[in-house]
C-alpha cells in the first residue's frame, strides 16, 4: 500500500480536514448517551419535565450537526478517494505507455488491463471506507471506553472480553482470506484472458467448430474464479452471526449486571442505559475495523500488484541527455553488425538476427524478404526501439538510435504495422493521428498515393465515416490502405512498411507502390514483405534466412548469386518473370 500513500500526498490537506470533522463527529457522537442519562436520572424519574426538553432539544441539535458534518466528510471522502484512483490510473496507463514489448509480454495485455480498471477500483473502495474507519472507529471505541468507565467501572469486564473476542476473530479471518485474495486477483486475469481471446478470435473458434472447447475453458476459468471467491464469501459469512451474538449477550450481561448494581443501589438506572449505548458504540467500532480486514487484504494485493506495473524498469533506457539529430537530416539508415534475441529467450535458443549489416539512403527503396519467422519484422521493430539490440548498433545518418530521444526517434518515422490497426472514430480522425495539425492538402495526398480515395468517397460521409473499433466494419485491403495513408500525412524522412501490402490485389500493389516511388522522392523506405512482386524494382533487396543475411544486391543481381532468393523466385513467379 506504500504505492498508493505516495498518490495520497496532494490530498493532504482534504485528509487533514476531514479528520477534524471525523473528529468532531465522534464527539457528537459519544456524548448523546450522557444527555440520555441525564434525561432518565434528572428527568424522567424526580418527574422534572423542563430537564427532558432541555436536554431532548440539545440531543436533536447534536444530531442534526453531526448529520451536517457526516455529509461533508462523505464529500472529502469520496473526492480524496476518487482523486487517488483517477491519479493512479493515469499513472498506470501511461506507465503502460513507456513499455517495450518485452514488458507488455511479461504482464500480458489481460492482466495490464485486470491492473488499471479492477485492481484500482478495490483500492478506490477501500481507501473510501479507511478514511474514514480508520480514523473515525479508534476515536468511537477509545472515547466509549472512556466515557463507560467514567460511568462505571465495575461493568468494563463485559466490554473488555467482547473486545478481545472481536480482535481474536478478525485475525483468524486475516490469516485465512489474504492467500485467497492473491490467488483471486490472479483467477481474474485468467477469466480477463480467457473472454479476450474469445471475443477477438470469435471468427476463428467458430470457422473451427471449437465453441464446446471454448466453452469449457471458460467454465474451467469461471468455476476456479467462483469457488475462491465463494471460499471467501463463506469464511466471512460466519462474521456476521458471531458478531451478532456477541452484541447480544454483551448486551444481555450489561443489562444483567447493571440490575442486579440498580437494585443493589449501586448505581443510577440512566448510567445503565449510558454504559449499554457506550458498549454499543464499542462492539461496532470494531465491526467497522472487521470490514475493514475484509478488505484490506485484497485491497493490499491489488496495491502490490498496481505498484508492480509503477516500479517496473523498462528494458529500454534512454539518454538524459540524448543526441540532437543533425539539422540537415537526411535520413540515413545504417545496421552495424547487428544480433539480438528476445528478452524471454533462453540461454540455450538461438538468436533472431545474427550479424545484421546493410544501409538504407534517401530517395531508395529497401526491401527485406525472406521465410517466415526468419526476423524480417524485427528488423524494423529494432529500428523503432521496440527492443533493443544485444550487440552492433542502428545509426542515423551516423547517430546511434540509443543516444537519440524517443520522440525525436519517432518524429522521423512513418510506420505501417504488420497488423493495420484503426481506432474508433472517423476515417478523418484516423488519418490525422499521424500528425493532428495536418492540412488538407496533405491528408488528400495521402490518400491518393495510399489508392484509398475512392473508396473512402464511396462511403456515407466520406472523410467523416464511422470507423468501429479496431476498423472492424472496412476489409483487411481497406485498413491497410488507411494505415498506409495515415503513415504518408506524417510526412516523415524514413518510411517503414511491415509487410504492409499483403492484403491489396496485385494491381492496387502496383499502383501504390508507383505512386510512392513518384510522389515520395527523397525519403528512405524500407519494405518488408513475403512476395516478391512487391519488391522486384527495390533499389536493394536484403534476403534474410535463419536471421542471417543471405543476399544482398537488385533483383537481377540476387537471382544470379542468391539460392535462397532463387528459391523463393522459383515458387512465386512463372518462367518469364524470373528472366526479367
Amino acid at each position: 500500500m506504500s504505492k498508493v500513500f505516495e498518490y495520497m500526498k496532494p490530498y493532504t490537506g482534504m485528509i487533514l480536514c476531514t479528520v477534524v470533522l471525523l473528529a468532531m463527529e465522534a464527539g457528537f457522537a459519544l456524548v448523546l448517551p450522557g444527555y440520555m442519562a441525564d434525561i432518565v436520572n434528572d428527568g424522567v424519574l424526580p418527574g422534572h419535565i423542563s430537564v427532558i426538553w432541555r436536554n431532548g432539544i440539545i440531543m436533536l441539535l447534536i444530531t442534526l450537526a453531526s448529520m451536517a458534518v457526516a455529509l461533508v466528510t462523505g464529500f472529502f471522502t469520496a473526492r480524496t478517494a476518487t482523486g487517488v484512483a483517477n491519479d493512479l490510473r493515469e499513472a498506470v496507463f501511461n506507465k503502460v505507455l513507456s513499455f517495450s514489448n518485452a514488458e507488455v509480454n511479461k504482464f500480458a495485455t489481460s492482466s495490464l488491463i485486470t491492473r488499471t480498471t479492477n485492481d484500482i477500483m478495490q483500492v478506490q473502495n477501500t481507501l473510501m471506507m479507511a478514511i474514514r474507519q480508520f480514523i473515525y472507529a479508534p476515536m468511537i471505541g477509545i472515547g466509549g471506553v472512556i466515557r463507560a468507565l467514567d460511568r462505571n467501572v465495575s461493568m468494563a469486564w463485559i466490554i473488555a472480553l467482547a473486545t478481545i473476542i472481536m480482535i481474536g476473530l478478525c485475525a483468524i479471518l486475516f490469516i485465512i482470506a489474504l492467500p485467497k485474495y492473491k490467488a483471486w486477483q490472479k483467477l481474474i486475469d485468467r477469466l480477463n484472458l480467457v473472454s479476450r481471446e474469445n471475443l477477438s478470435g470469435i471468427l476463428v473458434v467458430r470457422a473451427f467448430s471449437t465453441q464446446n472447447f471454448e466453452k469449457k475453458r471458460f467454465a474451467r476459468a469461471n468455476k476456479e474464479l467462483a469457488t475462491t471467491e465463494l471460499f471467501v464469501n463463506q469464511t466471512f459469512a460466519f462474521m456476521t452471526p458471531i458478531i451478532a451474538m456477541i452484541l447480544n449477550i454483551t448486551t444481555a450481561l450489561i443489562v444483567w449486571v447493571g440490575a442486579r448494581h440498580v437494585s443493589a443501589f449501586r448505581v443510577d438506572i440512566g448510567d445503565i442505559f449510558a454504559f449499554l449505548q457506550y458498549g454499543m458504540l464499542i462492539i461496532f467500532a470494531f465491526l467497522m475495523i472487521s470490514i475493514m480486514f475484509i478488505m484490506v487484504p485484497r485491497a493490499a494485493v491489488s496495491a502490490a500488484r498496481i505498484k508492480e506495473v509503477l516500479e517496473t524498469e523498462g528494458t529500454i533506457r534512454y539518454r538524459k541527455n540524448p543526441l540532437p539529430l543533425p539539422a540537415d537530416f537526411k535520413g540515413i539508415v545504417e545496421f552495424r553488425d547487428v544480433t539480438f534475441r528476445y528478452p524471454d529467450a533462453s540461454e540455450n535458443d538461438d538468436s533472431v538476427l545474427n550479424n545484421i549489416s546493410f544501409t538504407a539512403r534517401p530517395g531508395k527503396t529497401t526491401a527485406i524478404i525472406g521465410a517466415t519467422g526468419c526476423g524480417k519484422s524485427t528488423v524494423l521493430k529494432l529500428l523503432l526501439r521496440f527492443f533493443d539490440v544485444n550487440s552492433g548498433g542502428i545509426y542515423l545518418d551516423g547517430i546511434d538510435i540509443r543516444d537519440l530521444h524517443k520522440e525525436e526517434l519517432h518524429n522521423k518515422i512513418g510506420y505501417v504495422p504488420q497488423k493495420a490497426s484503426l481506432f474508433s472514430g472517423t476515417i478523418r480522425s484516423n488519418l490525422l493521428y499521424a500528425d493532428k495539425d495536418a492540412t488538407e492538402q496533405k491528408i488528400l495526398d495521402a490518400v491518393e498515393i495510399s489508392q484509398s480515395e475512392a473508396f473512402i468517397q464511396g462511403k456515407p460521409g466520406g472523410y467523416e465515416a464511422n470507423v468501429a473499433q479496431g476498423g472492424s466494419n472496412f476489409s483487411g485491403g481497406q485498413k491497410q490502405r488507411i494505415s498506409i495513408a495515415r503513415a504518408l500525412v506524417k510526412n516523415a524522412p524514413i518510411y517503414l512498411f511491415d509487410d504492409s501490402f499483403s492484403a491489396l490485389d496485385l494491381k492496387t500493389d502496383a499502383l501504390l507502390r508507383a505512386a510512392l516511388k513518384r510522389k515520395m522522392q527523397g525519403c528512405t523506405m524500407l519494405i518488408v514483405a513475403q512476395r516478391i512482386s512487391t519488391i522486384m524494382d527495390a533499389d536493394q533487396i536484403v534476403v534474410l534466412d535463419n536471421g542471417r543475411i543471405a543476399g544482398l544486391g537488385s533483383h537481377n543481381e540476387l537471382m544470379k548469386t542468391c539460392e535462397v532468393y532463387k528459391e523463393i523466385a522459383a515458387s512465386q513467379l512463372d518462367g518469364e518473370e524470373r528472366n526479367t
